[in-house]
């Protein structure tokens, strides 16, 4: 493989009847930063555009980059997030009732990051293990006590596994679901590892609230998959695993977690799939019109955008991003927001200081938002939005207003929406 390939097939169903849906610009990767603004600029951009299976209805994207390229400078930590570390817990807490399991039980986690997950059921005494291949994300994991392999999750490392620890009680997959181009591999996996009578969670950004919420800002090379419950049930059935039960969660404004057994377990599948299965076919959501209408929304949003910063910078204004997040080079390519920054401020000490990969934006600390008072503030770290509104309190009070892109464009100043 080469920095990134084309396939021709679904993800989930291998069918090649597949076509394209929402139309987008190529992006950088999210996660590199860099210390001069013109390398920054230089760095090739990758297709995102988005496509949905004709057969089994899933929404994907098919332009795979080298997993090494896509993880080697990846800078998210799961206890760094907001909200992140009480999700978590909250999960550990409902899978730890759900399934009982005894002391000592392995735990293993597929895309642990730092280890977050994994915590609570360590201290609840289960025996856990982390598997990641984020070499930073997984050093601080194993540097905490989690003990973590840094590799991609492989049939050939599930198989390892079984033979040294013996059947897991409990896998999770938690917003790493999305981010596998080989799916089969990661299914087949869980199949591999999973005790008789273990349980299966996953969770991923659900396709139904992206499109509710117009959330272009999710769609970067790490999620290859957009995920909804219909082509998953019959994915699942053919690599032996059964979904039982859904739940439909605000975290990351709209995700779903699924509880999944092997195939014939014995537990009953709960009217939560059932239901789901049924709200899906009354939205139309394997149909390739509900997601052309999509990306027709997300024409129109970017049209509006790019002509509202395109007025602000026309009046002289001074135009800031908020956050150096993942999604940036997705809103700064797809909202016509390329050239119109003049810095971006954030806190985190990997990037403060460096430059946003493809528009080469310099990012300087959150301080700065008061020390240079910009007319105008893009929130691109979007999940955050009314978060940043609320602790910038005083940043309005002086005049300074905060854009908001999604679902929809507003303006927020010191008394709330402004019209524009």
């Amino acid at each position: 493989m080469s920095d990134f390939i084309h396939r021709g097939s679904c993800r989930l169903c291998d069918s090649k009847n597949l076509e394209r849906v929402v139309d987008l610009d190529p992006i950088p990767l999210s996660e590199n930063y860099t210390s001069d603004s013109a390398s920054a600029k230089a760095r090739k951009r990758y297709p995102v555009d988005v496509y949905m299976c004709a057969d089994c209805g899933h929404v994907q994207q098919l332009d795979v980059i080298n997993s090494k390229d896509l993880w080697a400078s990846y800078t998210y930590y799961s206890g760094e997030a907001k909200g992140m570390p009480e999700h978590f817990q909250q999960v550990a807490d409902r899978i730890l009732t759900k399934t009982s399991p005894e002391k000592g039980a392995l735990v293993i986690d597929i895309g642990s990051n730092d280890g977050s997950l994994l915590k609570p059921f360590q201290k609840a005494g289960m025996n856990v293990l982390g598997i990641d291949p984020a070499e930073e994300a997984a050093q601080r994991a194993n540097d905490a006590g989690v003990e973590t392999i840094c590799s991609l999750m492989t049939r050939d490392l599930a198989e390892k596994i079984r033979a040294e620890r013996g059947p897991a009680q409990v896998i999770c997959a938690f917003n790493v679901f999305a981010h596998a181009d080989d799916l089969g591999e990661m299914a087949d996996c869980v199949r591999m590892m999973l005790a008789p009578d273990g349980l299966f969670f996953f969770e991923a950004q659900y396709l139904l609230d992206i499109i509710d919420g117009v959330l272009i800002a999710t769609i970067f090379h790490e999620h290859m998959s957009h995920h909804s419950v219909t082509p998953l049930v019959r994915f699942l059935d053919a690599h032996g695993l059964e979904l039982i039960a859904v739940q439909r969660a605000r975290i990351q404004h709209g995700s779903l977690i699924g509880t999944v057994q092997l195939k014939g377990a014995g537990r009953p599948v709960e009217a939560s799939v059932t239901e789901v299965l049924a709200l899906e076919a009354q939205r139309n959501l394997t149909k390739l019109d509900t997601l052309r209408e999509f990306g027709r929304t997300i024409a129109t949003l970017r049209t509006r955008t790019a002509a509202l910063i395109k007025d602000f910078k026309a009046q002289g204004k001074t135009i800031a991003g908020y956050g150096a997040a993942r999604s940036g080079p997705t809103l700064i390519t797809q909202l016509g927001l390329a050239g119109a920054l003049d810095y971006i401020v954030d806190d985190h000490p990997q990037k403060v200081g460096k430059y946003e990969t493809g528009d080469g934006v310099h990012i300087v600390p959150t301080a700065e938002l008061l020390a240079r008072q910009p007319d105008y503030t893009v929130i691109l770290a979007w999940v955050h939005s009314q978060k940043i509104i609320d602790t910038n309190q005083e940043y309005l009070k002086r005049g300074g207003h905060f854009v908001v892109l999604c679902p929809e464009t507003r303006v927020v100043g010191k008394d709330g929406d402004v019209k524009v």
